[in-house]
């Protein structure tokens, strides 16, 4: 049963949530030591709440020997010292109740620390009682790994142990061996950690590498992939991971079961989760086999709107045309930026005007939307130098992939000192002082846009939860249509710097978004649209 606290009301509530996502080292620190904790997100909560976000997505806060940054978990039911206590979570949680927020963490199944005690008892001889816990095999004959696989990080998804004097399996760093899915008490002990949290009263779970839980039980080789085909949606260029068609090392169907498992303990609670589909050929699919039916995950998110490229109009409509047909019964969950890619705003060279315009049309897509810390400021992506770099990804593939720090940086709050208020330590990684600048004038009108553009989506059950149809494009023009009942939405973007025109639908409309500098159409029933602009009308009843 749910923890006394817990949010009540409509299970339904991820259904187009705003979700904004918290990266905890980097959020707020309390207690000076540079590095951000539990107590200075629950610090930090009203400015969520006043942005107008439904939930929070938490990035790993378990112990953990941090190698990757707490995606290598030591201790699945406890809170790193750095980051604080399970008293310090349970605050966290019942201060976001109390705000309206609801509360997802991040859970990551796939894989653990190799500093994990089940890692420890299943390494140390081949019959322990945890010996199959994880993906073991033997060397091929002449002493190379099982097969070809590939790890995103660089380099062979296999490591050789000398105790078991065998391979283990790690898509991520040798330190991040895979759990072996396969055996039933494993998949038995993840779902008692799913239990734990919930009881504690969280509503739900951003799930890491959803796609990855099960590999080939018979570890068959990876097929390669015609270069035309190869893309670094997944993987920097510079990484032959980008070479295989990983049909083998992940997204087996058996994957399938065990998300019914996690769904049934999840809803008695009523919470949800949205999973990473970390796939560059089948992301859209993967969306729509995870998220299709009342017995699977609710929501997931592929890499198309995080890609290198600027979204354009037609990239957008050919997206939606490809998850009607892949997914016509699933959810996803929109971003343009996380802990894991270049910040949009960098990656796409965009302006203030034009981060209103994409903000504006990912409230009024149908899906649930998701935020990173600081985009709402309109923050950049910072250049690490190499002396500072911490993540083990850039390190490995510097300097034509400089890694994630760069996203990473600490959130600013004041202008009054260089680390923006961030902590009265040294800062883990640098605070930039153009984020620091970003506190001013441009970056509050810019929060109050965010501000403005998460209400009309509230204001609208068209835009939260309703259909959308009619989607096309026009040049640099997006247009669609929103229903839900009585409430339908007519919007127009234009997503480009140049001054564009095209027509108003049919009827009687009056403007939804007044607050927003909407076009309106002229007498004539065509909208002028300005660089970057948008149109967002209600139809007259």
């Amino acid at each position: 049963m749910p923890k006394a606290g817990q949010l009540a009301g409509d299970k339904d509530w991820w259904r187009g949530a705003v979700i904004y996502q918290i990266y905890p080292r980097s959020f707020q620190d309390s207690d000076g030591d540079g590095i951000g904790d539990l107590k200075g997100i629950t610090q930090r909560l009203d400015h969520v709440a006043e942005l107008g976000a439904d939930a929070i997505w938490i990035s790993p806060f378990f112990t953990s020997p941090m190698k990757d940054f707490g995606y290598d978990v030591s201790d699945y039911r406890d809170v790193d010292g750095m980051f604080g206590t399970l008293a310090d979570f349970d605050a966290l949680v019942a201060r976001a109740h109390a705000l309206g927020l609801r509360v997802m963490i991040d859970l990551v199944l796939s894989h653990s620390s190799d500093q994990h005690p089940w890692f420890a008892e299943s390494r140390s001889d081949r019959t322990n009682a945890k010996a199959v816990w994880y993906v073991w095999a033997d060397a091929k004959p002449d002493g190379t790994p099982p097969n070809n696989w590939l790890s995103i990080f660089g380099g062979s998804a296999w490591t050789w142990d000398g105790r078991r004097m065998q391979y283990y399996l790690h898509n991520f760093l040798a330190s991040q061996p895979d759990l072996n899915f396969h055996e039933p008490a494993v998949q038995d002990a993840l779902l008692d950690v799913a239990r734990f949290w919930l009881h504690r009263g969280v509503d739900g779970f951003r799930l890491d590498t959803i796609n990855f839980y099960f590999a080939d039980k018979r570890l068959r080789d990876n097929p390669p992939l015609p270069e035309a085909e190869r893309n670094d949606t997944i993987a920097p260029r510079v990484n032959p991971y980008n070479w295989q068609n990983h049909i083998h090392s992940k997204n087996q169907p058996e994957n399938l079961e065990f998300l019914r498992k996690l769904r049934a303990v999840m809803e008695p609670y009523g919470a949800a989760a949205v999973g990473e589909v970390g796939d560059a050929q089948r992301g859209l699919q993967i969306m729509g086999e995870y998220t299709s039916g009342d017995d699977l995950m609710q929501m997931c998110y592929a890499f198309e709107f995080l890609a290198k490229d600027r979204l354009t109009a037609a990239k957008v409509v050919e997206t939606f045309r490809a998850l009607e047909t892949a997914a016509p019964d699933g959810w996803a969950c929109w971003a343009f930026s996380n802990h894991d890619v270049v910040r949009h705003a960098s990656r796409w060279s965009l302006s203030d005007d034009a981060i209103k315009a994409y903000v504006t049309l990912l409230v009024c897509l149908r899906g649930s939307v998701c935020l990173y810390q600081g985009e709402e400021l309109g923050l950049t992506e910072v250049e690490i130098a190499y002396e500072d770099l911490q993540d083990p990804y850039g390190i490995e593939f510097w300097p034509e992939f400089k890694g994630r720090d760069g996203c990473r940086t600490p959130m600013v709050w004041q202008m009054d000192n260089a680390t923006g208020g961030f902590t009265t330590g040294k800062p883990w990684l640098p605070v930039s002082a153009e984020h620091v600048a970003r506190l001013g004038d441009a970056g509050q009108a810019l929060a109050g846009y965010y501000r403005r553009a998460i209400a009309l989506r509230h204001r609208h059950p068209a835009l939260s939860q309703g259909t959308q149809a009619a989607m096309e494009a026009e040049g640099e023009v997006i247009r669609f249509r929103r229903k839900a009942g009585d409430d339908e939405i007519f919007v127009a973007i234009n997503l480009g710097a140049r001054s564009a025109e095209t027509a108003a639908p049919e009827g009687a409309w009056s403007s939804a978004a007044d607050d927003l500098g909407a076009a309106l159409p002229d007498a004539g029933g065509r909208i002028a649209l300005g660089p970057w602009q948008v149109c967002v009308l209600k139809r007259k009843m």
